[in-house]
């Protein structure tokens, strides 16, 4: 029985999947988990609750604002994080990995989407999505660890005029640590987090146990009664109530480093409850206590243990960061391996979890943005006005991607398909409006940065599509250039020698002009073409095809899924396997390396082009990225016209 092709969704085989982590290893996975995954869920008490009732649209602190804001609270975390995300989005992985572009890759290579418009509208929600990432990306770092140091402030008033310089050196030292590695950074930062979470719920049972009845905002009627009341406030106050629930993308983008088992019990051990607890308890502060409204966190904790609370909120927040830190590094894997964005280095950091990464151009772009955050907006109440605008539109589109999804290769019918979907998007519209309130006061900011983005990878992936036109017109027939040797058969010299062409049709033009001006061929001539599957991994027995076209030619055809990095020896290796031997020692590679000329033919508008030929000059070099041993590589220059 032949094998499906590669793409075509089909069940997974309990024979041939990997065993799900149990025992100690995923007691050990779930608290590096907590570190990396929950850092920014876990750190939104410390401005949620303020944000609400002493922000720019803070409300008067009475009994049924404080357990009308609660409901709310309480249900956004129910629905959002934990229905939605915990339950219903985790299930939507492409074979393991997690995030838009792996949801985008899912329905673009399974059969029945072959048709124009799902795959051309998940292709634009994939990359804007990816774009928003990034931009929180930016922006999480910033409000966390800025909101945490000003607890200096009710420490220490006199340190006031500091904390910008050191929240800007704690920001410098958390880039500099990612070269450590996911898993060891999860390893220091597990820890750490598990004592942040426990604190924050002894915190809210002690406020909690004063005010009992703040209990009772577990009824959503609390939350109906205080939106009804006045919906253009309650819209207001949403907006705030969004921070509690910025985290779910990032444990969604973060599947492929922890997988489902690690992150949901993570979730329903500790923060959750831990959360749920710290919530009510500012609550019950504020009823107590109405001035609280200032800093309910900070002011929930005894005078006495002020000042150890405040390093441990500092280190929480940095955990916070790290989130989407290493969600950015997963989504910049698959956007270079999917052709969206150009290849650059990437680091495995881990033996035994491939999806442990770190990417040094990533870090370097979230680094430079985040400072010049923290410097322009200078409080952590100026970038709530920008926070939650990049993460609303990001939830409603997952929405939309998973409704497609689960259409398109789930085969739901349209009614449970709309009736999922459609509860999840009523809730994510709704936050998207209230954080719609945001733009004029600093939500513009994660908007332009993801528009910028949005328009870097749709230039990288349209460039590439015009390029590969370009380079298919001056692309001879094999059999018109078998025909020619025939004729006038040129000078053979011993060895091997593989020419890297994007197309498995044709002949390349490295070979057509290296023939035209060296006037000799190898023995043997390997054509080799690399491509990504919409697949995260491609199984060995179906890496490489071999086809042999006489004359001592050879076709090869490698793939690979979008988690995986292309070797060559890894290519050698399969080849192999089918029959044709090609020793790595001795082989000559040959490279097309083109320079790229914007012109006015039709394609692509001229400051776009140029935008195109910037990125391609600066992106990896092809030998880098493919492993090649750079003193067996020739390079063929070619001037295209895009």
């Amino acid at each position: 029985m032949n094998a499906p092709p590669i793409g075509t969704p089909v069940p997974p085989d309990p024979k041939t999947q990997p065993p799900r982590p149990r025992g100690r290893y995923l007691a050990r996975l779930s608290l590096l988990a907590l570190g990396v995954v929950y850092g920014d869920i876990g750190t939104s008490p410390l401005y949620a609750m303020r944000e609400a009732f002493h922000g720019p649209h803070g409300i008067p602190v009475t009994p049924g604002n404080v357990l009308g804001v609660l409901s709310l609270i309480f249900w956004s975390l129910v629905l959002i994080v934990t229905v939605k995300y915990h339950v219903v989005i985790i299930r939507a992985d492409n074979k393991g990995e997690g995030g838009v572009l792996a949801l985008m890759a899912m329905v673009n290579g399974s059969r029945v989407a072959r048709g124009l418009s799902p795959r051309r509208l998940m292709i634009v929600l994939g990359i804007f999505g990816a774009a928003l990432l990034y931009a929180d990306g930016a922006l999480t770092p910033a409000i966390s660890v800025l909101s945490a140091v000003e607890g200096l402030e009710i420490a220490a008033p006199a340190l006031q005029p500091w904390v910008i310089w050191i929240t800007l050196a704690i920001l410098i030292a958390l880039f500099s640590f990612q070269s450590r590695g996911t898993a060891r950074v999860g390893s220091v930062f597990g820890p750490v987090m598990l004592v942040w979470f426990l604190t924050i719920a002894v915190l809210g049972v002690k406020g909690i146990l004063r005010n009992p009845g703040v209990v009772a905002a577990v009824l959503p009627t609390h939350a109906i009664q205080f939106l009804a009341e006045d919906p253009g406030r309650g819209l207001l106050v949403l907006g705030a109530v969004f921070l509690v629930v910025t985290g779910g993308e990032a444990l969604y983008a973060d599947l492929g480093h922890f997988g489902h088992s690690a992150i949901q019990l993570a979730w329903f051990t500790i923060p959750l409850p831990a959360l749920m607890l710290n919530y009510f308890g500012q609550g019950a502060l504020l009823l107590s206590n109405p001035a609280a409204a200032a800093n309910p966190f900070y002011l929930l904790a005894p005078a006495q243990l002020l000042i150890p609370l405040i390093p441990l909120a500092t280190a929480a927040a940095i955990i916070a960061s790290q989130a989407v830190i290493s969600g950015a590094f997963s989504l910049t894997r698959q956007a270079v391996q999917l052709g969206y964005i150009p290849r650059m280095e990437i680091e495995h950091t881990s033996s035994r979890e491939i999806g442990q990464i770190y990417v040094p151009n990533v870090k370097w772009m979230l680094l430079c943005l985040t400072i010049a955050l923290v410097i322009g907006f200078k409080t952590s109440s100026n970038l709530a006005g920008a926070y939650g605008v990049a993460l609303s539109t990001l939830m409603a589109l997952t929405t939309v991607m998973f409704y497609v999804m689960s259409r398109e290769v789930w085969r739901w019918s349209f009614v449970k398909a709309a009736s999922v979907a459609g509860l999840f998007l009523i809730v994510d519209l709704t936050f998207l409006a209230a954080n719609a309130l945001k733009i004029w006061h600093g939500g513009w900011v994660p908007l332009a940065i993801a528009i910028a983005l949005y328009v870097a990878m749709d230039t990288w992936k349209r460039g590439r599509e015009i390029l590969a036109k370009r380079m298919l017109e001056k692309t001879v027939p094999l059999k018109l250039l078998l025909a020619d040797l025939a004729a006038e058969p040129p000078i053979r010299v011993p060895g091997t020698a593989i020419f890297m062409y994007g197309s498995p049709d044709g002949t390349p033009p490295a070979l057509v002009l290296n023939l035209t001006h060296n006037k000799v061929l190898h023995e043997k001539i390997v054509f080799l073409t690399v491509m990504t599957e919409d697949v995260p991994h491609v199984e060995p027995e179906q890496r490489v095809a071999v086809k042999r076209s006489g004359k001592g030619f050879h076709t090869v055809v490698a793939r690979y899924g979008f988690m995986q990095d292309p070797e060559i020896s890894d290519v050698l290796a399969a080849c192999k396997t089918n029959g044709l031997h090609i020793p790595l020692e001795g082989t000559t590679f040959f490279l097309g390396r083109e320079t790229l000329v914007a012109s006015d033919r039709p394609g692509m508008a001229m400051w776009r082009a140029q935008l195109f030929a910037f990125m391609s000059r600066n992106a990896l070099r092809a030998t880098a990225f493919f492993k090649i041993p750079p003193n067996q590589v020739f390079e063929v220059g070619a001037q295209v016209e895009l």
